[in-house]
């Protein structure tokens, strides 16, 4: 998990919807049965919308493509993760990823093309347009370039690399947005990440994978505990899609 300190505060005032004090972004990456089976039903109790960022070469999309359908319809947003999910084998800890599917060994052109395909291929589930973005393990460099520039022009955010609670709203731009990645966490946790946004009158982004099961997983009982503080504190959080949170950023301020 990234380090849950985050810098000082700024004095700068960001106006958020109906006063709030701050934003949370509650994605999910990966496509994950658990999702679908333990975050969808805890999030439509309270009524939040989610992001979720599909792997669309995964199994569930494959299996169960009519239920992230039927969450779109709900108002869940529905991001891009890629089609497959490259990732960069020489980077440390990577023994992991297949050879057929290194980015280390893909070309600009082949990951950009696949981007886009995952755009028209969501956008086939869920009949949307706008789109953000996930990078598959915060990996950016593609042939020695960035990849976010050449990506840009398709989403309204880009969620890029593990970060921190943004000191304030100032500098914080939704093409390159930190996030925090929680796995093994106790519902406290997550709740002190949220104050720490409050108080900095900024934003909680998180990005979460297992729900209870599945991989990098956070327990049932730790994500129910954000919730309810979320639902107990609606006036003071703003709990939205990261795609109309970067919206309001990049549109309303």
């Amino acid at each position: 998990m990234a380090d849950l300190k985050s810098t000082d505060n700024s004095d700068y005032k960001f106006n958020w919807p109906n006063g709030a004090k701050a934003a949370v972004s509650l994605s999910y990456d990966d496509a994950l049965a658990s999702q679908l089976d333990n975050a969808i039903p805890a999030l439509n109790h309270y009524g939040f919308k989610g992001s979720f960022y599909l792997t669309l070469s995964a199994k569930s999309v494959n299996e169960r493509w009519e239920d992230w359908r039927a969450i779109a319809k709900q108002g869940h947003e529905l991001g891009n993760h890629t089609i497959n999910h490259a990732c960069r084998a020489s980077l440390p800890n990577r023994q992991w990823v297949d050879k057929n599917n290194n980015l280390d060994n893909k070309t600009m052109a082949q990951i950009t093309k696949e981007i886009i395909e995952a755009n028209q291929l969501l956008t086939a589930i869920d009949g949307q347009k706008i789109r953000t973005f996930t990078l598959p393990c915060t990996d950016n460099i593609v042939e020695g370039r960035d990849l976010l520039p050449e990506i840009a022009p398709y989403f309204v955010g880009i969620k890029s690399h593990i970060g921190v609670i943004p000191a304030s709203m100032k500098y914080f731009n939704p093409m390159n947005a930190p996030v925090i990645a929680p796995s093994r966490v106790t519902g406290q946790a997550l709740i002190e990440l949220v104050k720490q946004a409050a108080k900095n009158n900024s934003i909680a982004s998180f990005t979460f994978h297992g729900i209870g099961a599945d991989h990098l997983a956070i327990s049932t009982e730790a994500h129910q505990q954000l919730l309810d503080y979320l639902a107990i504190n609606k006036g003071i959080y703003w709990v939205d899609t990261f795609r109309n949170i970067s919206l309001h950023i990049t549109q309303d301020n």
